[in-house]
């Protein structure tokens, strides 16, 4: 028996917990030969003893324990490079989970991505590299996880559009009088997921589907007349696809990070899942359009596909300083968005022409993104 072997990356955070429960269900078929955590060392080392996982690797600080095998800058490069393994879960947050995707590429091992930022950042190199290395991209997302699936049983040629849902996140109710008034505690209550502090923060502000705007239009090759966003908070429906002549198809399955996970550890098989089951008969599904008062970061998504260049990136980058800024309490939470906005206005027209540039683009544009979030601290004095 031929069994698959799995690194998941960000072992701890919401994605890794979700992968392991995964491997847990799937069976002797599949097997975890390496993980990584950035500090949740006692986590890891839980997890690695049910899982009997002989490669660990700790990337936030060095780490003098017989159970890690690497730790520190360099770990999570060697567990890639060292480690045997047919596919590379990236469950790691943020711009941090650049580096990790293109070495699982370079090691010869396929990508579930569920790290946003890869494609925000680097959509064009890492497609090169992968297929440079003959090897898959496979998005964990679950908007981008149906899309992908949905597109497998749709001629391209008949494509009009798709369709990214969107919960509405944790403010999708609140009046927008009473935005002002945002904490941080009140950002960290999303509806439906369980995810951690970073994307749970973009999912209240929408951020994440601005992200996902980028990442649809690299993926998938659509401009951003073909990619639309609507809210729909019971978050059964995925995202939908619509052909030519008018018609919708719609991946609809419970709200399971489990299932897109499933999905690209098995693929090109679709297997038997315990996650996905949906009563229909007690679902009530209701859709609206975004309100840009409510989400003024989505339409900059939008813009940033249109401008090129390294806008996307930038668009990314800018929001993270803005979110991090939010979760130490120096910014409010509608300070957000003009944040994005004001790093957005400087010329990023030059797009990256390596990893390595497009770390340094990433660099300069925290840099002016500090700068404005320092200016709107001056305005508040």
């Amino acid at each position: 028996m031929n069994v698959k072997r799995i690194i998941v990356l960000g072992a701890t955070g919401s994605i890794g917990i979700s992968s392991f429960d995964t491997v847990r269900n799937l069976g002797n078929s599949y097997s975890i030969v390496g993980a990584s955590c950035h500090s949740s060392i006692d986590g890891l080392l839980t997890l690695a003893e049910e899982f009997h996982i002989p490669h660990l690797a700790v990337s936030g600080r060095k780490v003098s324990r017989p159970e890690i095998t690497w730790s520190g800058d360099d770990a999570v490069r060697r567990l890639l490079m060292e480690t045997e393994a047919d596919i590379v879960i990236n469950g790691i947050a943020g711009s941090a989970g650049l580096m990790p995707s293109v070495w699982a590429l370079q090691s010869g091992k396929d990508l579930a991505l569920a790290n946003k930022e890869t494609i925000v950042m680097a959509g064009p190199l890492i497609q090169a590299l992968a297929e440079k290395e003959g090897r898959l991209i496979l998005p964990v997302d679950s908007e981008h996880s149906a899309i992908f699936h949905l597109l497998r049983r749709q001629n391209l040629s008949e494509l009009r559009g798709i369709v990214i849902t969107a919960s509405g996140g944790a403010f999708r109710s609140t009046p927008l009088d009473d935005f002002q008034h945002i904490t941080l505690r009140d950002a960290l209550r999303h509806p439906t997921w369980d995810m951690g502090a970073k994307i749970t923060i973009d999912s209240a502000t929408m951020a994440n589907k601005g992200l996902e705007i980028i990442e649809a239009h690299y993926l998938f090759h659509l401009p951003a007349s073909q990619i639309s966003v609507l809210i729909h908070p019971q978050s059964c429906i995925h995202s939908m696809v619509q052909s030519v002549d008018g018609s919708f198809y719609a991946q609809i399955s419970s709200p399971d990070m489990r299932i897109p996970i499933q999905n690209a550890i098995t693929y090109p098989e679709v297997t038997h899942s315990e996650f996905g089951g949906l009563d229909f008969t007690s679902a009530n599904f209701t859709f609206q359009d975004p309100d840009y008062k409510r989400y003024p970061v989505l339409p900059l998504a939008f813009q940033a596909v249109e401008n090129g260049g390294s806008y996307p990136l930038v668009y990314n980058t800018a929001n993270e300083a803005a979110v991090e800024a939010f979760r130490q309490e120096k910014i409010r939470f509608i300070d957000i968005a003009p944040v994005v906005e004001a790093t957005l206005q400087s010329d990023w027209s030059d797009p990256s022409s390596s990893f390595e540039e497009a770390v340094r683009t990433h660099q300069l544009a925290w840099e002016q993104a500090r700068l404005n979030i320092d200016t709107i601290l001056e305005h508040q004095r």
